[in-house]
C-alpha cells in the first residue's frame, strides 16, 4: 500500500454528520439540515525499507440537533438528549474547576 495515510484519511471521511442523521430531507415543503458536532483521527506508519506497515483511525459524532426551513423561516431544533449528555460533563468540570479556583483564592 504505498499511501497509507490517504487511504486512512478516506476511509475516515465519512465519519459525520451523514453518518448519524443523513442526508438533508426534504418533506412536505420543510427542508431539515442536520447538524452534528464530529471529530476523528488517524495514524499510519511504514517502515522505511518497505517492510510493513500499518495502521488505524476513529472518530466520534455526536447529534446536535437540526435546521429547519420552512419557507422564509430558518430554525435550529437541538437534539435534547445529546446536549444533556454534552452538557453534564462540562458542568461537573467548570464546577470543579472553579471550586478550586475559590480555594485557592482564599489560601492568599
Amino acid at each position: 500500500m504505498p499511501n497509507l495515510a490517504l487511504e486512512l484519511g478516506k476511509q475516515t471521511a465519512s465519519i459525520g454528520v451523514t453518518s448519524v442523521y443523513g442526508e438533508q430531507q426534504d418533506v412536505d415543503g420543510v427542508r431539515l439540515i442536520p447538524v452534528a458536532l464530529t471529530w476523528s483521527g488517524f495514524g499510519a506508519g511504514e517502515e522505511p525499507g518497505g517492510g510493513g506497515s500499518g495502521g488505524g483511525g476513529g472518530g466520534v459524532a455526536i447529534p446536535v440537533g437540526a435546521y429547519i426551513r420552512k419557507g422564509d423561516d430558518l430554525r435550529f431544533e437541538p437534539n435534547i438528549i445529546s446536549l444533556v449528555a454534552v452538557g453534564i460533563p462540562f458542568v461537573w468540570v467548570a464546577g470543579r474547576a472553579l471550586s478550586r479556583i475559590i480555594r485557592a483564592l482564599k489560601k492568599h
